[in-house]
């Protein structure tokens, strides 16, 4: 009597872990890393665990199909495997996408010929149709492209296994399940050495996709943004700096502003009754505001349905002084984001340590970026953050020389036109005479763009009037970005030359 068999397809479970580690391996001999991590698949359940599949044999994983809900238009055709997965963050994944994209999917070798790939594959497809999603696309490797490199070009290669003069085991099975073929990728996975770095865009298409009518809360395309070029003056309280907060606050939500921008260490002025004391003993005493402010910007973000970025303050933590600030949304969340270079006064002042986290934050109006003045001058962190999806980049900064101020505005502009994103600057102007280290400050707050014909041909889309008080709002069209992307003159990001260089973020624990 022959041995039963039960295949169960199910979505994946974190104890399936191991099962799916040992399967990988052995669909991917020889590749080097070719597995995904515990924290990977615990992050892709946590995220979107209806899009993770799973097929087991006799209780025994024997094939997986991973997948994410991306916004489509935000990537193009154009991109790599890298970029789909915000470096596999899954940073990309976006529940109000349009698109399905499939990340992974492998059957273990003792169970091909059992069809499970296109079970798995039937599996995407109803997960698809039942989302009401336009579309699964994914990066699909030519293992069999490596016998004929050298003889035809990539091109001819498919047209070949279209017409099945040749049979490549992955193409010929993706082909035979409906999908089409939308592109030829290069270096979309350059570890891929059997593809010899070439890949196949694959896209099928759901044709029972409704587009959907979004009522309220629809993601802007449009997104404005407030700066305050902040006075420093004399406050004889918590109280009091918080008044002249919620004037700006309120000022620039009556705009219906989407975001407000504060500068830098915009609440020194509250160090003036600890002037007697040592440099870095009075910034230590100034830390002690920095959670009740970050409360009331909490508040003030839900009371005006604004999201503010409130600049950065000293904090305290484990007998170690950094620099912070937060990002409060107008839902009432929050998060921390840490200045990660520390200057050499900042050092030989004050004592303070740099932070060790980089993320993008997720708002209502697309990704951003938040970068504490000197960070914005090392071009590695806003250009990770870009291939996190950053489309505005905030840098909240204090200078108090022209020629430091030179420095924080230049290389601003630069990030906007190598990382073809938005870049908000906002610091602090006037004196502080009662305040050791913060004498005088000089700044000219502005929002920078991209430089091509959609954009302004100096790459200033506004800014304020040097050493003055005030505010300065502007729009930012987001979908400038996704043309700029795609058709630009030239694609900074884009035509980067992986296949000579790459940038990865040594990450660490957070603060």
């Amino acid at each position: 009597m022959a041995e039963e068999i039960k295949i169960e397809l199910r979505n994946l479970k974190l104890e399936d872990y191991l099962g799916l580690k040992q399967s990988m391996m052995e669909a991917y001999p020889g590749w080097v890393g070719g597995y995904w991590e515990r924290r990977d698949i615990k992050k892709l359940l946590k995220i979107f665990p209806e899009g993770q599949l799973c097929v087991a044999v006799n209780d025994v994983i024997a094939g997986c199909a991973l997948s994410l809900i991306v916004n489509y238009k935000k990537f193009g055709d154009n991109h790599t495997y890298e970029q789909i997965t915000g470096n596999e963050t899954f940073s990309t994944h976006d529940p109000a996408g349009d698109t399905l994209y499939g990340i992974d999917l492998f059957v273990h070798p003792e169970f091909r010929g059992m069809r499970l790939g296109r079970r798995l594959y039937d599996a995407r497809k109803e997960l698809c149709e039942n989302l009401n999603l336009k579309s699964i696309v994914a990066g699909g490797r030519i293992p069999g492209f490596r016998d004929y490199s050298g003889k035809i070009t990539p091109r001819t290669y498919i047209e070949k296994v279209k017409m099945k003069e040749i049979h490549d085991p992955t193409l010929s099975f993706q082909l035979a399940n409906d999908f089409h073929v939308k592109k030829i990728l290069k270096n979309y996975m350059p570890e891929d050495k059997e593809s010899m770095e070439f890949a196949t865009l694959l896209e099928w298409n759901n044709i029972y996709y409704q587009e959907k009518p979004v009522l309220v809360n629809e993601p802007k395309d449009v997104v404005r943004v407030g700066l305050v070029q902040w006075q420093m003056r004399s406050f004889p309280s918590l109280e009091a700096l918080c008044e002249q907060v919620e004037f700006f606050i309120d000022a620039v939500s009556g705009y219906q502003s989407d975001f407000i921008l504060f500068p830098e260490f915009f609440n020194a002025p509250l160090m003036a009754p600890y002037n007697h004391m040592s440099e870095a003993t009075a910034i230590r005493e100034l830390a002690q505001y920095t959670e009740p402010l970050r409360d009331k910007m909490q508040e003030f973000a839900i009371a005006y349905n604004i999201n503010i970025i409130t600049g950065s303050m000293p904090f305290l933590q484990n007998e170690k002084l950094y620099n912070v600030g937060y990002f409060c949304r107008r839902d009432g969340s929050a998060e921390r984001y840490t200045k990660l270079h520390i200057t050499p006064s900042e050092v030989s002042s004050w004592g303070m340590s740099g932070g060790t986290i980089l993320k993008t934050f997720d708002s209502d109006c697309g990704k951003i970026g938040v970068l504490i003045c000197y960070d914005v001058e090392f071009p590695e962190l806003p250009r990770i953050l870009a291939d996190q999806g950053m489309q505005i980049l905030f840098v909240p900064f204090l200078t108090d020389t022209q020629n430091g101020y030179m420095r924080v505005r230049r290389c601003a502009q630069a990030r906007a036109i190598e990382n073809e994103c938005y870049v908000a600057i906002a610091g602090c102007v006037g004196n502080l005479p009662r305040v050791n280290n913060m004498d005088i400050q000089y700044a000219q707050s502005a929002v920078f763009t991209p430089s091509d014909f959609a954009f302004p041909s100096d790459g200033i889309k506004a800014q304020t009037t040097p050493n003055t008080e005030m505010t300065l709002l502007a729009d930012c069209d987001l979908n400038l970005l996704n043309e700029l992307h795609n058709y630009g003159s030239v694609r900074n990001l884009k035509d980067r030359r992986q296949d000579l260089y790459q940038l990865n973020f040594i990450k660490k624990k957070p603060l």
